[in-house]
């Protein structure tokens, strides 16, 4: 059986938030489906096109951006490097106008309103985040093209293996599973980080991964200092207002900071006491995730709802472990994604399919094994400490209110970031030898909990807090 081959920038994509699945998978779709038109010679062709939406993506899709996502892929802006501060005029211009520019060369009629229809009632059998795309050519011609965001920004067309021709690459140390991850470790001597390194040559240079690596730490760090300075009420309707910049300024009593490097001396200056430590770690992650809910630039960690866990131990790491140093961060950042490709190859890293547990458990799982190898954890330990932070998070279920990202999903990021370091200073003090529980049982147990849960508690707002907070959202 051919190992499924994840590479770190798979785990960890620059992108836009509020959610992976539901925003930048969708954006991806349309930005695949536009290039097959163009490789083929269709897309000048194009007469009307219109989006069906299924499933999750039907039932949380305007609060999730789903439909603006879209939109924006269609026209050819790329959610990594596009100026997130004009998305809401491209998209009001689109809605006025009743035109949509594919690819930015070939204009066309189109409504939003009209041509993404929500179904509600309708699910594919795949996967629960599906959409499809009907398109009529000018010779009459109709072409129909289905594709499932799968979590974590990932998509497959209908028909097409998940991994793609990532497959065919030949890793030294392929790894599905966490005992196969320790073999391999235990033959070479390498840390988790090492082997990865090693595995990442089969894409690119060392050099080229270890830059890109540093990029995506510059995503995160810069997500974090944004979010800790901008102040406001976040889109959507329900009117939560944002509270870290409000949590920074009461913790540096006032004091305000120009630059990132001279903001983290001021907060390491501030003490060391548990609940100064706590109160930072909290709006870290707080920061990351009001940011998300804008529509801001975000790193999937390995998903967008999650996207505060890993960028908040990693903040915590520099600035109350001394970790502001490029290797650190790295080796960070290559463990990490590790023990988030076995969630994502034995699991799932969806929370259409798995609940929240597939999403604030799999990061707090990646940032407490991602901690324990930086402070000096061996292999075992890391791998338990990865155990311990999922095991608390089993059952969690998915229950956005009015299907936005921000409750209960951004404080939820705190609470795994919290769980991470607590996870990490027990394996740090544990033997890994006298562990009950391995890491690969506890990936199976999310899995077959995933499978038992109810689907109301997957990303549908159907359940829970959901259903149960009073709310009313102005019309879409």
């Amino acid at each position: 059986m051919p190992h499924e081959c994840i590479s770190v920038f798979d785990i960890f994509k620059i992108g836009v938030g509020p959610s992976s699945s539901h925003t930048l998978g969708p954006w991806r779709a349309a930005m695949r489906f536009i290039g097959e038109l163009e490789a083929t010679g269709k897309l000048a062709s194009v007469q009307q096109l219109s989006i069906l939406l299924y499933g999750s993506l039907a039932k949380t899709g305007h609060g999730h951006g789903t439909d603006i996502a879209i939109q924006l892929g269609l026209s050819g802006e790329d959610p990594v490097t596009c100026d997130v501060n004009d998305i809401d005029a491209k998209v009001e211009k689109i809605r006025r106008d009743k035109q949509l520019h594919l690819h930015g060369q070939f204009t066309i009629g189109f409504d939003p309103l009209t041509d993404i229809q929500f179904l509600y009632d309708e699910s594919l059998p795949f996967h629960p985040n599906a959409l499809t795309f009907l398109v009529t050519l000018q010779d009459g011609e109709q072409l129909a093209s289905t594709w499932y965001s799968i979590g974590g920004g990932f998509v497959v067309k209908e028909g097409e293996i998940a991994g793609g021709g990532k497959n065919n690459v030949d890793l030294p140390f392929p790894v599905d599973t966490a005992r196969q991850l320790l073999q391999w470790c235990i033959k070479t001597g390498y840390s988790i980080s090492e082997l990865v390194m090693e595995n990442e040559t089969a894409w690119r240079s060392e050099a080229d991964t270890k830059a890109g690596v540093l990029r995506i730490w510059e995503v995160m760090r810069d997500c974090i200092y944004r979010g800790c300075h901008t102040t406001g009420e976040l889109p959507g309707g329900l009117k939560v207002g944002r509270r870290a910049a409000a949590l920074n300024l009461k913790l540096l009593k006032g004091r305000t900071y120009t630059d990132y490097n001279s903001w983290v001396e001021a907060i390491r200056a501030g003490g060391e006491h548990f609940s100064y430590t706590l109160d930072w770690v909290s709006c870290f992650a707080l920061a990351v995730n009001e940011e998300n809910a804008s529509f801001g630039r975000v790193v999937t960690a390995p998903t967008n709802g999650a996207a505060g866990v890993i960028p908040a131990v990693l903040q915590y790491f520099i600035t109350f472990c001394d970790g502001l140093h490029t290797e650190k961060i790295i080796q960070f950042v290559l463990t990490a994604s590790e023990v988030g490709s076995i969630f994502k190859k034995r699991a799932t890293i969806s929370a259409a399919m798995g609940g929240c547990q597939a999403e604030i458990g799999v990061s707090s799982a990646m940032a407490a094994a991602a901690l324990t190898e930086c402070m000096g954890g061996s292999q075992r330990q890391v791998l338990m400490a990865a155990e311990i932070a999922m095991e608390h998070h089993l059952g969690l279920t998915c229950d956005p209110i009015g299907g936005l990202v921000q409750v209960p999903c951004i404080e939820r990021n705190t609470m795994g970031a919290i769980k991470a370091i607590t996870a990490s200073q027990l394996a740090l003090q544990s033997n890994p030898e006298l562990a009950k529980v391995s890491l690969d049982a506890v990936v199976k147990t999310m899995w077959e909990t995933a499978q038992d849960m109810n689907s109301k508690y997957k990303e549908t707002s159907d359940g829970g807090l959901a259903v149960n907070i009073p709310i009313s959202l102005p019309e879409c």
